[in-house]
């Protein structure tokens, strides 16, 4: 196991709340914006029920994540190295691979709300944006700075999105109605896989438990902390979700359509007109600077098993993680092929990870003698794995005839 640095109290509490939102404000991304509205479009109030479903999924997986891997004081690819040797490798890979081809979309993200907010070419958005961040990693206090850099970013989005709500009267009533008697349950199955994908798949569900035991929060000592950061972290994402569902629902419940090149604009400009374009120009740049920063700092740190000279120059390595994917988006644009082949890989992180993070639950060599780790925990646990591992199929299934094309 590795040395644990002491923490203060004070530095506890701040990361901790670090902690949760950038695990919440890595899974808010430009996807999540796009997802939400669509999905409202097609499925309306019954839309209602995926949300509930996945949070409660999502909550088995980010629990027995962070718990195992701060009892363990071990990141998640060195739990899996421990469990089944090699394993840990392939999933950095992944997440690697996946963390740079997101970030090309997640900078783009920020091009376009540097263009909706001061109307200058997505291109020059983008490198400003990045130029931004870089320069938070530049700051002596980097993490620290991180942490309450993603904590304002994901109370702007949560206000933000909360009051989109209010101003598109949302049929409230009907919405709870239909979180639990949908009009079709199994029609709802992919939007169930996708959103949990999107909200503790790949790199997410492990970026706040890294940032713990980077900061020393873990042992037996730690579970009823860790335990309650990651159930508010689910929670967080949650509230945002759920707020963009009631906001897109309020505007389709009036007839309206949704941009589909842009759905997730429509949503703010039907329910408040002009202003309500630019409010989502702050929400699509909070969104992606949130999440350039969430896969940059994750995906690093699973690049630190490689060697050890990277965990020591970590800043600089993710100040080179985001360079390179602005320079890939400045000169390349998206690559669509490279995002596809990237997402596909990236969908076999969670079910891979959580399998062998359940897997080391079991093993006192692992977690010690003292930890015993609860059956409704691990149950909740395989829920999410199957229900991702069903997502992995459909992926592939998607990503075939999408190559075929």
């Amino acid at each position: 196991m590795q040395p644990t640095p002491s923490v203060t109290p004070a530095s506890q509490r701040n990361v901790l709340r670090g902690a949760i939102f950038i695990m919440a404000t890595s899974s808010i991304g430009p996807a999540f914006l796009t997802q939400t509205s669509l999905f409202t479009e097609k499925y309306l109030a019954s839309f209602a029920f995926a949300i509930l479903i996945s949070l409660l999924i999502d909550v088995g997986a980010q629990l027995n994540i962070w718990r195992i891997i701060t009892v363990a004081n071990l990141r998640g690819q060195d739990v899996a190295n421990r469990v089944l040797p090699g394993t840990g490798h392939l999933i950095s890979a992944f997440i690697v691979l996946g963390g740079v081809a997101f970030n090309i979309g997640n900078i783009g993200g920020a091009g376009l709300a540097m263009n909706v907010l001061f109307d200058v070419p997505p291109v020059i958005g983008s490198l400003i944006a990045a130029v931004l961040i870089i320069g938070i990693f530049l700051l002596r206090n980097a993490k620290g700075v991180m942490d309450s850099v993603m904590q304002v970013l994901g109370l702007v989005m949560l206000c933000m999105i909360g009051y989109a709500m209010l101003q598109s009267n949302p049929p409230v009533l009907e919405a709870l109605s239909r979180s639990f008697n949908p009009d079709d349950p199994l029609i709802l199955l992919l939007p169930i896989v996708t959103l949990v994908g999107g909200t503790v798949g790949g790199y997410i569900s492990f970026s706040g438990g890294h940032r713990l035991v980077e900061a020393g929060i873990t042992g037996v000592q730690s579970v009823g902390l860790v335990t309650r950061a990651a159930v508010t972290g689910i929670a967080t994402t949650g509230i945002v979700r759920i707020c963009l569902f009631l906001a897109a629902l309020g505007v389709v419940s009036q007839g309206l359509s949704l941009d589909p090149g842009n759905p997730a604009a429509s949503v703010f400009s039907h329910s408040m007109g002009t202003i309500g374009y630019k409010i989502f120009g702050v929400v699509l740049l909070a969104a992606s600077v949130s999440s350039v920063i969430g896969a940059a700092y994750t995906s690093v740190t699973f690049m630190y098993s490689l060697h050890e000279s990277i965990q020591r120059h970590n800043r600089w390595m993710v100040i080179a993680f985001i360079a390179c994917s602005t320079l890939i988006y400045s000169l390349v644009g998206q690559p669509v092929k490279v995002l596809v082949v990237a997402g596909t890989l990236n969908a076999l992180v969670l079910p891979l990870a959580l399998g062998c993070v359940l897997w080391a639950a079991k093993k006192p060599s692992i977690v010690g003698t003292e930890y015993r780790h609860p059956t409704w925990m691990m149950v909740f646990g395989l829920l999410a794995m199957v229900a991702t591992a069903v997502g992995v199929v459909m992926s592939f299934n998607a990503f075939v005839q999408f190559w075929q094309s």
